[in-house]
């Protein structure tokens, strides 16, 4: 598809013209070439381009005015500017101007190519955007989940085909993955929405106000009880219950969830009456639900009765493509709500969050952005406010194969021999490996003495 696009490169600099003429026409653009302002003012009147690539400095009228020019021209053509002289406040002015993204010399050939790449594929994207409304909307903004990695289409899929059904869904994913959202999707898309979705948060409650906010208690039944209360599940009757943290319930409440969900019907604490009715059950949790009932932490006979439908939701590090969707709806949301005119966030700063592992997913996320919008003083999010909200916040040392080990997390006590051991075994696997077995040769790998390659072998593996 780079073929059909044609690309303006404005430099008073040859060999810099000549350069960029080389990179981008071996990409497959269509590649025109402008000495000055003036000159590719006039190429903009006469021709049509999707991206204008333009210095600051031409020695004539500013990059500046060309990117006004290209956008008088046509509002949709993407301008990227690039300059030696690049200070914040000439990066802000050129956003602020409509161009889509500020690059500095000396640039990354590989990074300035696929700012290019990824500014025309969304200009294709805004152009489609009409005859694909529909479609779009269901894939990036299903029922307020944002998205459009394959794995939540995945999950968009699923929510379709099982949202008619009354079948019991169980959703697990880490904490701040948005379960909640998925829930709600399932439950508005079905013929119970304009029923009674009731939220049920099953961790750090006793036992006995647990069974009274899932069944309801008579007057008198325990200590406070001073009158007679109706049930979350009688509250949710012809509607929706999500339980959420469904694996904090201790034993006695899987017992009576248990009976609950198979009769369809309960007694209210110190009630003799049941009471029948018809609820759909989705549960969310972010452990591993099968691996709890092989400890025999959970009931297996309730696993299976919650789990007839399973969602897992996967982790923000495993749908990068999405970081951007969210950032820019973060971005529209906390603006609005501050009263703040914050566009968006630079391409920079959105490749600087996606080699962020984020270890809170979408919550983190989203507090990340709420946080930058309120200390913002331009209308552009650039790297350096997201740098102070996650290095300062966390000193991440990366392990192996992607795995993290958080330094602040000392100061609440960690097992050092515990992780020493995971890199330790990690990389004596590796040299294994590399080696087909030869232990003298895997011990050359790690500059060992045979004599210790053996010890550590025989203490990790």
């Amino acid at each position: 598809m780079n073929r059909q696009h044609k690309i303006l490169v404005v430099d008073d600099e040859l060999s810099m013209r000549e350069f960029l003429d080389m990179l981008l026409s071996k990409e497959g653009y269509k590649v025109s070439l402008s000495k000055s302002g003036n000159q590719a003012a006039k190429l903009i009147q006469n021709n049509s381009y999707d991206l204008v690539l333009s210095d600051i400095q031409l020695g004539d009228i500013t990059g500046l005015d060309v990117l006004k020019e290209a956008k008088k021209k046509d509002p949709d053509t993407v301008v990227i500017m690039i300059s030696a002289y690049s200070t914040t406040e000439i990066a802000v002015e050129a956003m602020n101007q409509g161009a889509y993204d500020f690059v500095p010399k000396p640039f990354n050939n590989i990074e300035l190519t696929h700012t290019i790449a990824r500014a025309l594929e969304l200009r294709t994207l805004d152009h489609e955007k009409e005859s694909r409304s529909a479609e779009l909307k269901d894939h990036l903004h299903f029922n307020r989940i944002i998205g459009n990695s394959p794995g939540m289409q995945a999950i968009y899929k699923c929510i379709q085909q099982i949202a008619p059904t009354k079948t019991n869904v169980l959703i697990t994913g880490e904490s701040g993955t948005g379960k909640e959202l998925i829930a709600r999707a399932i439950h508005e898309n079905s013929d119970r929405r304009d029923k009674p979705f009731v939220v049920v948060n099953c961790g750090g409650i006793s036992d006995t106000l647990m069974e009274s906010e899932f069944f309801g208690h008579v007057k008198g039944s325990f200590t406070g009880a001073i009158s007679n209360k109706i049930g979350l599940f009688e509250a949710a009757n012809a509607g929706t219950i999500f339980l959420d943290e469904i694996g904090e319930l201790s034993t006695m409440l899987q017992v009576k969830l248990l009976r609950a969900v198979q009769e369809t019907s309960f007694k209210p604490v110190g009630g003799t009456a049941e009471i029948k009715v018809d609820v759909r059950i989705i549960s969310a949790t972010n452990k591993k639900l099968d691996q709890e009932v092989i400890e025999g932490n959970f009931r297996e006979d309730l696993f299976f009765r919650l789990n007839v439908i399973p969602i897992k939701v996967p982790p923000l590090r495993d749908r990068q493509v999405d970081i951007a969707l969210l950032s820019s709806h973060f971005t529209k949301k906390y603006s609005d709500k501050m009263g703040k005119d914050i566009v968006k966030l630079s391409s920079y700063a959105i490749d600087f969050l996606k080699k962020y592992s984020f270890p809170g997913n979408v919550r983190e996320l989203e507090n990340l952005i709420e946080r930058s919008v309120a200390l913002s003083s331009t209308n552009i999010i650039l790297p350096e406010s997201l740098t102070i909200s996650i290095h300062k916040k966390r000193s991440w040392i990366e392990g192996i194969k992607g795995q993290q080990f958080d330094l602040e997390e000392v100061e609440q006590g960690v097992d050092l021999d515990k992780i020493l051991s995971i890199i330790e075994s990690a990389y004596l696997k590796k040299a294994m490996e590399l080696s087909g077995g030869n232990k003298s040769q895997a011990a050359n790998y790690l500059n060992l003495s045979l004599r210790s390659m053996r010890y550590r072998l025989d203490k990790s593996l």
